[in-house]
């Protein structure tokens, strides 16, 4: 009998796979969007989740160090990389620190709505929530001089609606929900077209890094990761977002990420990115005017989509 033909063994694909993003995706030709984004939070949190915190000033000269240093050496960090940020901030700060975020405007860099005083949302209807928005607003406005066009949850969820609410007041953009890593447009009733520009925890600052001793954060005062091994895991997340033609977004917090040491993280990281001359680094407001200039919507099977078909569907049935 002859003998058999030898066979080619197939190699199974692996994450080294070369892939090629749609072509088109993002402007000149990148292949992958970068938009870091800064919470400048500072105590607000704390005070938001317990009055009490008032009166607990090491607890908040934690979150305070954040307007103290942080913003600072974030600033200088994006100057001299020449990177255009995101910042997302509550209309209190800037009532209580309005030059620390002129400059941040000043600087260049995208001025965000993030609640007013960081409240809990899941303690608000929509009319509250709305009028939260529209206070944040005018507070920011009336430092900056421009009306934010972009939100970011500061903590809970939304009210049904909500995202409708947003696009009747202006708002073209957010970045609160972790469904998807490419933008997508909310299935807003009125005419206005939001766009979503999804976070992950993964590329966060705070779920590594921020503790507390008294009261305890995190509960099991388990946490401070380390910096090479969180530089690890962001530059990992990099390549394969650069890979997939995906939306990376960085979310950080001056008094996290603004410390002496981590600060390096933030260089690093950047000077990664900017090792590459296909990636488009933009701020969340170009990336959704660009989203919506060149997508007419979502795919009909998106999950956004899916989900409001079925909320459509449970209403009519009531």
């Amino acid at each position: 009998m002859p003998e058999p033909t030898p066979q080619t063994p197939q190699t199974p694909p692996t994450s080294q796979t070369p892939q090629t993003p749609p072509t088109g995706r993002w402007p000149g030709g990148a292949r992958c969007a970068v938009v870091v984004s800064v919470d400048f939070d500072a105590e607000l949190p704390l005070l938001a989740a317990s009055p009490e915190m008032a009166r607990r000033a090491k607890t908040l000269s934690v979150g305070r160090y954040g307007a103290t240093r942080g913003v600072d050496r974030l600033l200088r960090e994006f100057a001299d990389q020449d990177v255009r940020t995101t910042w997302c901030v509550p209309g209190r700060q800037a009532e209580t620190h309005p030059r620390l975020v002129r400059r941040i405007a000043e600087a260049g860099h995208e001025i965000a709505n993030h609640g007013h005083d960081h409240e809990d949302f899941d303690h608000l209807d929509l009319p509250a929530q709305r009028a939260v928005v529209e206070r944040a607003s005018a507070a920011l406005a009336e430092v900056t001089g421009v009306r934010p066009r972009g939100f970011r949850i500061p903590a809970g969820e939304w009210a049904h609606g909500f995202p409708d609410a947003l696009a009747e007041l202006g708002f073209t953009w957010t970045s609160s929900l972790r469904g998807d890593d490419l933008p997508y447009f909310h299935p807003t009733a009125g005419t206005g077209r939001l766009i979503e520009i999804p976070v992950h925890h993964e590329l966060e600052d705070h779920p590594y890094f921020f503790f507390n001793l008294d009261p305890a954060f995190p509960a099991g005062q388990s946490r401070i990761a380390s910096y090479e091994q969180v530089l690890g895991n962001w530059t990992t997340e990099f390549d394969a977002y650069r890979r997939f033609g995906l939306c990376y977004v960085l979310r950080l917090q001056p008094e996290v990420t603004g410390t002496p040491g981590r600060i390096r993280l933030v260089r690093e990281l950047l000077e990664h990115v900017r090792r590459h001359d296909d990636v488009w680094l933009a701020t969340a407001g170009e990336v959704a005017d660009w989203w919506a200039d060149t997508r007419p919507g979502n795919d009909p099977d998106h999950p956004a989509e899916v989900f409001a078909r079925l909320a459509g569907d449970a209403e009519g049935a009531r």
